[in-house]
């Protein structure tokens, strides 16, 4: 499982280690990941144009003797330093005994666009808001550059504990982290900002208990339900999907796609759309009763494609088994009742439904999807699976949020959302936990998006399609 830790705990574990470590000690070892990183950027050092972005403190040391140890090899370091009254003292020292030169802010624009590498130490991971305008400026001029650009730790510019960008920020093709990830450089919009990731190890002792986890196909499969020898339908769990309406029958039959995919022993359809579902999938079980006289179920999903049915949402509700609620159930449940359920209840909104449910613009939830997603999750006493470019799950009872790693720009088409319901539902009626059921339901569909769209347009259906071979894939690795 990939961790990341806030800026608090990661300096604590630096400060431990530190204390038994000589001088400085730290320090080299990252600046030695960070050269080493950057020599295989370049493929050839000997020769190469290589800028420094040098702000104050140890991130613009670990650039300086960084830079240092590239301009032993030969390449040719210019560091411009913009702040040169509180630049790293050692690191400085050590470049210019290397060859390297320093240069102001003002007129280094020439020197950034002709750069093979940038190197971008300009704040750590302590920065918080946008960049000052001198550091701006240069970061405009990188990201017109033909440059490679590496990110010290983290992009300059991000907030490392919250993935929110709050102004000019440095655009990274590489960023090269120390000790551990840190949020930001697992949730969009920072993500973005990143480029990829390599992590070097650096001895931090870290707590068990991380801010952030992303599953990896190891996690994944132990926690998907497998079948015995005695199983049966029943024992597997049976998924209800209160669904549908006259204008949305589609929703209903996606989200019955996406359950018959998910594990469950048996679906069970309950709503008006039944004749669309029996006949794509006649192995479901359809009630028009409504929830409460639908029979025996492990979990219910409500919402997809609802219209106005408050009824069968509050018939759901009220319900003992745990309950994914998505779409119009989301507008149509009645906080007080969420929060009064003693069952697991999972909620899985997109940017739009979740900053209706909080009074705030879409623009503030995309911004902050992490405080987004915790603020929605303890309002409800619910789990809440943030769909988007990043999905996080956060459980109103605290602990480390997860943030999905698969998925594709393919995946935002009409239906998909449906598909994780039903998907997400029937892992939660075959014994997962919200946490569990919602983390794992959203890396199977992104691995399935991944697999059904290949580079080109998918199909929600095509992408409930392609689930049995995200879960052969995660199960066979």
């Amino acid at each position: 499982m990939r961790t990341a830790y806030s800026v608090e705990t990661v300096r604590a574990a630096e400060q431990e280690l530190m204390a038994r470590l000589p001088e400085g000690a730290l320090m080299q070892r990252a600046a030695a990941g960070l050269a080493a990183a950057c020599a295989d950027l370049l493929g050839r050092v000997y020769g190469r144009r290589v800028v420094l972005l040098v702000g104050s403190g140890d991130n613009g040391g670990d650039a300086l003797y960084a830079g240092a140890r590239l301009a032993r090899r030969g390449a040719g370091v210019t560091a411009v330093l913009l702040a040169p009254e509180r630049a790293h003292g050692g690191g400085l020292a050590a470049l210019r005994r290397a060859g390297g030169r320093t240069v102001a802010p003002d007129g280094a624009e020439e020197l950034v666009e002709r750069a093979d590498l940038l190197l971008d130490g300009i704040v750590g991971i302590g920065g918080k808001g946008g960049l000052r305008p001198d550091a701006a400026r240069l970061a405009e001029v990188a990201e017109r550059s033909r440059a490679a650009v590496v990110a010290v730790d983290l992009p300059s510019g991000v907030d490392a504990d919250t993935g929110e960008v709050r102004g000019a920020a440095v655009r990274a093709d590489l960023t090269v982290t120390f000790g551990t990830h840190k949020p930001g450089l697992l949730i969009d919009p920072a993500r973005e900002y990143a480029g990829s990731v390599r992590l070097v190890d650096i001895g931090l002792a870290l707590p068990e208990k991380a801010e952030l986890e992303a599953l990896q196909h190891a996690d994944v499969a132990r926690l998907l339900p497998v079948p015995t020898g005695e199983s049966d339908k029943y024992r597997r769990g049976v998924v209800g999907i209160a669904a549908g309406s006259a204008r949305y029958p589609g929703a209903a039959v996606l989200a019955v796609y996406g359950a018959l995919r998910g594990g469950a022993g048996a679906v069970r359809y309950v709503g008006p759309a039944g004749d669309a579902v029996i006949a794509r999938f006649p192995e479901t079980l359809v009630s028009d009763r409504g929830p409460k006289h639908a029979g025996r179920v492990q979990a219910w999903v409500v919402g997809p494609g609802a219209g106005e049915d408050a009824s069968a949402v509050g018939e759901v509700l009220a319900s003992d088994v745990p309950v994914l609620i998505d779409a119009d159930g989301l507008r149509l449940a009645d906080r007080d009742a969420v929060r009064a359920r003693t069952a697991p209840t999972l909620m899985t909104p997109h940017a739009g439904e979740a900053a209706a449910l909080l009074g705030v613009p879409r623009e503030e939830v995309e911004g902050a999807r992490l405080a987004s997603a915790r603020e929605l999750a303890g309002r409800y006493d619910a789990t809440v699976l943030l769909k988007g470019s990043t999905t996080l799950v956060a459980d109103a009872g605290g602990g480390a949020v997860r943030v999905n790693p698969t998925g594709t720009a393919w995946l935002a088409t009409a239906g998909s959302g449906d598909v994780l319901s039903g998907l997400a539902g029937s892992l939660l009626a075959s014994g997962l936990s919200a946490p569990d059921a919602g983390s794992v339901g959203a890396y199977l569909h992104g691995l399935a998006g991944r697999f059904a769209a290949d580079g080109a347009p998918v199909g929600a259906h095509d992408v409930a399609e392609a689930v049995p071979a995200a879960w052969r894939d995660v199960t066979e690795a």
